[in-house]
């Protein structure tokens, strides 16, 4: 029997979130729907002209968003990341515990430096655009790994967003290492349309010959594959993963099993805000993946719970919303 269910490594980011006009954009160059890596500087100037009143701040980042899903559950995640001894680094740690997920971190042993944050603007059309500072998870390397926790799992699962540095990509590949050479299956995320666009040959080179689960959504699938339509897409990705999700928004998602295409149906829901719909979607199916539920139950289940967030403020459930759901799965 493995400890955890879920290993995930990632960036540790503290999301602050708020509500913007598409008018926000023009007047402060920022470019609506994708995620920007920010300097400090540059972060600072937008935190002055947004509405601090109405800012909602929590721990963060694609693989935590989804770790904090898997224990939301009833599953057992760890999480490895790097946060520094600051306020927001001590909000971090604190946060995460608070959500059931493990950990090699405590105050006493965090690094001097500024923990990240990620400032994530959502418009009236509910799509969410995130300008990050990346802070000290940058340095995100091989020593945050917990090699004893992946061995430890079921799954590895990895944030694309750490491709952005060398020190990230070695980490990635080193901890997928560990894993195969161990019998743990290896999941990757590619958490944003831009890692595709900006980062090709990175991800060809830390997926290698195949992993076992990859997350995509529809524009990355085209994207990563070369592919203008979703049928030639799905099955180029057939090349690079066992199995595979591709969401699909409104349209729910498209689940490949490693023999067929299973097609999750859209739970009805009011789109408010996007943000966290697909770490949830991820976080929900590893958790089913896990815990004895079938590819087709746990991508209902992914649906729900994704169904769930888009039509609320924040990337997270409550805990008893999580019950809620799977209560619904098995009635």
């Amino acid at each position: 029997m493995k400890k955890y269910d879920v290993t995930g490594i990632g960036n540790a980011l503290v999301d602050i979130e708020f509500k913007v006009k598409d008018q926000f954009f023009l007047d402060n160059q920022v470019e609506k729907g994708l995620m920007t890596l920010v300097d400090e500087d540059r972060q600072n100037h937008l935190m002055k002209v947004i509405n601090h009143a109405e800012a909602k701040k929590q721990a963060g980042g694609s693989a935590a968003n989804s770790v904090v899903a898997v224990s939301q559950f009833g599953g057992k995640s760890y999480y490895c990341f790097r946060v520094a001894n600051d306020e927001l680094g001590h909000f971090y740690l604190n946060d995460l515990q608070e959500s059931g997920v493990d950990s090699a971190l405590k105050v006493s042993n965090l690094q001097e430096g500024i923990t990240g944050k990620c400032l994530v603007m959502v418009t009236d059309d509910s799509e969410r655009t995130m300008n990050t500072f990346l802070g000290i998870t940058q340095n995100f390397s091989v020593n945050d790994l917990n090699e004893s926790a992946i061995k430890d799992s079921k799954y590895l699962f990895i944030e694309g967003y750490l491709i952005t540095s060398e020190n990230g990509k070695t980490a990635i590949k080193h901890a997928k290492k560990v894993a195969e050479e161990n019998g743990v299956k290896v999941a990757l995320t590619f958490s944003d349309p831009a890692m595709v666009k900006y980062f090709r040959e990175p991800f060809d080179e830390v997926i290698g010959a195949s992993v076992d689960l990859l997350f995509a959504n529809e524009e990355e699938a085209m994207l990563f594959t070369g592919k203008d339509n979703l049928l030639e897409a799905r099955e180029e990705m057939k090349k690079v993963a066992k199995h595979f999700v591709i969401t699909q928004g409104k349209n729910g998602a498209m689940i490949f099993d490693g023999d067929t295409f299973i097609d999750i149906e859209p739970y009805p829901t009011t789109a408010i805000d996007s943000n966290g719909a697909g770490d949830m979607f991820a976080g929900a199916f590893l958790y089913g993946i896990t815990n004895g539920h079938s590819y087709a139950s746990s991508g209902k289940l992914a649906s729900m719970a994704s169904s769930r967030i888009v039509s609320q403020f924040g990337p997270r459930l409550k805990w008893h919303e999580a019950k809620e759901i799977l209560a619904r799965l098995n009635p």
